[in-house]
């Protein structure tokens, strides 16, 4: 459960990151007549998240992440940062090995991430949503924009899936075989 104090601090920075948008939006409109809203949401949330780094996803999953964040900020408010979204496969290697030394066996670290040959972090269609509210809003709103929790055991990892809803899985090294026969994993 998370403090009263870290409530408190997210819902100000819900607050300011909402008012810079607001008062950049007449500057937007001038740079991206017609795209003003999702620019000086763009502006506003690189200030709340200058970390964040939306390299490397494909051109429709960053389309609609970006879509998603607009749509939360200006119609409710809520924050949705990007933790992770494309890593190199490199990276994924490492990450998987690290869990490989942590959990003790391959089978074990599959439950937390995933190889790079199976990582939709690689194929560049993978996000990881902060904060708690942002992950929230995205999962009762994602499917209009084709995003979608995938794991039951990770509230913070999300899908760009155009074709549908996927099933969820209980964790990334699930292995069950759907009623077609085929890998749901």
């Amino acid at each position: 459960m998370r403090s009263t104090n870290a409530r408190r601090r997210d819902g100000v920075y819900r607050r300011i990151t909402r008012a810079i948008a607001v008062a950049l939006a007449p500057a937007a409109w001038l740079v991206a007549p017609g795209r003003a809203r999702l620019t000086a949401c763009q502006w506003a949330l690189a200030a709340r998240f200058p970390a964040e780094d939306l390299g490397g996803l494909t051109a429709a999953t960053r389309a609609a992440f970006e879509a998603a964040r607009t749509e939360a900020l200006w119609r409710d408010g809520e924050l949705i940062g990007l933790t992770s979204g494309y890593r190199h496969p490199l990276e994924q290697a490492r990450l998987f090995h690290r869990a490989v030394a942590r959990e003790g066996s391959v089978e074990a670290a599959w439950r937390h991430v995933l190889p790079p040959h199976a990582s939709r972090h690689v194929a560049g269609t993978a996000l990881d949503i902060r904060p708690t509210e942002g992950a929230r809003w995205l999962e009762r709103h994602g499917n209009r924009f084709g995003l979608y929790r995938t794991y039951d055991n990770e509230w913070w990892h999300f899908e760009h899936r155009p074709d549908g809803r996927p099933v969820r899985l209980p964790h990334p090294g699930f292995s069950g075989v759907g009623a077609a026969g085929t890998d749901r994993r």
